[in-house]
């Protein structure tokens, strides 16, 4: 591949290692491929949560794939775009049916999240408000997550194999007990492709850097995916090469082999 002229990035497990700010290493790397390509932001996060990334990183330009691509902002002034909304009726109820005593979450996109129940501390962004179950049908949200007390990301995968939910697109967390609904069809793919078409940049021209279940469409996508050392196996499958763990700096080491 020639050197890319999209470079997108996950966040969680890509450019940071759990509550930790990037390393001044990735910092350096980010900075010098803004020089040479668009750089942008593809995560699971909310918009409040990539907030905080972007921060750190001193991204000014471009947009900022949110919610597994199912929001989109501006990256410099951090207006909201576009959002995709979904009816969560169908798969909360079939979650529920999966995953006894799970707590749900839908997001309000721009203030936070609303609950059926409180998450462990920390975990979101925003404001939480707690709403009930009937609460969280009041209207359509662009993402509805779903944390599994007590059990572990192995036990959550497992029971998933048994899902099947038509009107959205899920993905599974490798290190928390976690589901993701979006959008039936919306994926971080999804997402980089439109902003790609709309800058005129072929997706043989793009780099994808990521480590979770939620990558893996845009892993295959992009021109060049790349999977994080620490990333599951069907991850590594669905990239094109593997780079050093998130907790070596795997991601400068792969930038600087371009700028």
């Amino acid at each position: 591949m020639t050197r890319p002229r999209l470079v997108a990035l996950d966040i969680d497990g890509t450019i940071v290692h759990g509550r930790r700010p990037p390393s001044p290493a990735v910092l350096d790397a980010i900075t010098a491929a803004t020089e040479h390509a668009e750089v942008m932001l593809c995560t699971g996060r909310t918009v409040l949560g990539a907030g905080t990334a972007l921060d750190h990183l001193g991204l000014a330009g471009g947009v900022t794939l949110t919610s597994n691509g199912a929001v989109e902002m501006d990256t410099a002034s951090r207006t909201v775009l576009s959002v995709a909304r979904f009816d969560i009726s169908a798969g909360l109820a079939r979650l529920r049916e999966v995953f006894p005593g799970a707590v749900f979450g839908t997001e309000h996109v721009g203030v936070g999240q609303r609950v059926s129940a409180p998450f462990p501390d920390g975990i979101l962004a925003g404001t939480v408000t707690e709403v009930g179950l009937d609460g969280l049908l009041g209207e359509p949200t662009p993402k509805l997550i779903m944390y599994w007390p007590g059990r572990t990301p192995a036990e959550t995968a497992e029971r998933a194999t048994e899902l099947e939910i038509d009107d959205a697109t899920m993905t599974l967390d490798h290190e928390l007990p976690w589901v993701t609904l979006v959008p039936v069809g919306v994926s971080k793919a999804s997402g980089l492709a439109r902003v790609a078409q709309r800058l005129g940049i072929d997706r043989s021209e793009v780099l994808a850097v990521g480590d979770g279940d939620n990558d893996r469409e845009m892993l295959r996508w992009a021109g060049h995916g790349v999977a994080m050392g620490q990333a599951p196996p069907e991850v590594h499958a669905d990239a094109d090469e593997t780079t050093a763990p998130v907790t070596e700096d795997g991601l400068a080491d792969l930038l600087r082999r371009w700028f």
